[in-house]
């Protein structure tokens, strides 16, 4: 059973992960929260997925939750040679 049935393409997958990442740290003290988004998104997400978000966000970042618009600041631009 696939869980990705639900999603129409891969940047609502995405968008969808990212808002799921900071649900978890808003919680916390708003600089905890947004260091935490960061520090997740590096250690995790492969340099294309961290492109794809970064090309939501110049785009408006429509559907990105406030906290991870903020938090993207602070995310790792991969280098083009890790298209």
């Amino acid at each position: 059973m696939s869980h990705e049935a639900g999603y129409k393409t891969g940047e609502e997958k995405l968008v969808y992960m990212a808002n799921q990442i900071a649900r978890f740290f808003e919680a916390m003290p708003h600089e905890e929260a947004v260091s935490g988004v960061a520090d997740h998104i590096n250690k995790f997400w492969e340099p294309r997925m961290r492109r794809h978000l970064f090309e939501i966000v110049a785009r408006g970042g429509e559907g990105l939750r406030p906290l991870v618009l903020e938090a993207a600041q602070r995310v790792k631009r991969p280098r083009e040679a890790d298209a």
